[in-house]
């Protein structure tokens, strides 16, 4: 399964998808990449995220990470966002008062807050979101292996990228709007759930990535 790079840019659940991937992948060599250098020779790349999108954007281009993104994804690498990893990945977010993203995928991130349906309360609605969601599988995709649709994965967020109109959506969940679970477009899968802390469906989703080719 080769060298699975965990990028390290100070805003990610690190430590919990390494031990993920050693359960699932014990024969793979997961590396923490501190630089675009430990990185730039992996078989497959880990995109994780955890905090505020601006302090997210500023952590990853300041090491260096956006160009190196950008070329495995030329390269057909595989790579796998999770959480604000995803979002980053997107066009531009709400949060912090409007953050431009890196523009991987041309959707927005939106606040739950700014769209909660006229006949629903805030009071039902909580922000964040906070815990287990199903996730309607929307495509085929080599990552959905072996796993159900409708399994419950764990979200904690309170930005989102729109399910409706979206042409990468792979999966979709519904917590006041329809929100996109994950995208996914040629070599790069996303999740907005957090795999390494979704029992026995993420560590499954986990164990697709490290072994998939890049290729639907």
């Amino acid at each position: 399964m080769g060298k699975v790079a965990v990028l390290d840019y100070g805003m990610g659940n690190l430590h919990s998808v390494a031990s993920a991937l050693n359960k699932v992948a014990p024969e793979a060599e997961v590396v923490l990449a501190q630089t675009p250098e430990q990185a730039e020779d992996a078989e497959r790349m880990i995109v994780p995220g955890v905090g505020a999108i601006r302090d997210c954007m500023a952590g990853f281009v300041d090491a260096g990470f956006a160009p190196l993104l950008r070329d495995v994804i030329r390269a057909g690498t595989p790579v796998l966002g999770i959480c604000v990893g995803m979002q980053i990945m997107m066009h531009h977010s709400e949060e912090n008062n409007g953050v431009d993203c890196l523009g991987v995928f041309s959707e927005p991130v939106k606040f739950f807050g700014n769209n909660i349906p006229p006949t629903q309360s805030a009071e039902r609605l909580k922000v964040p979101h906070m815990g287990w969601n199903s996730v309607q599988q929307t495509q085929s995709h080599p990552l959905w292996a072996d796993i159900a649709d409708d399994s419950r994965f764990y979200f904690v967020h309170s930005y989102y990228v729109p399910a409706n109109n979206n042409p990468d959506i792979a999966g979709q969940t519904e917590y006041g709007v329809s929100l996109a679970a994950a995208v996914a477009r040629g070599n790069i899968f996303a999740t907005q759930f957090h795999p390494e802390k979704s029992a026995e469906a993420g560590l499954q989703l986990l164990k697709n990535f490290v072994s998939w080719n890049g290729r639907v």
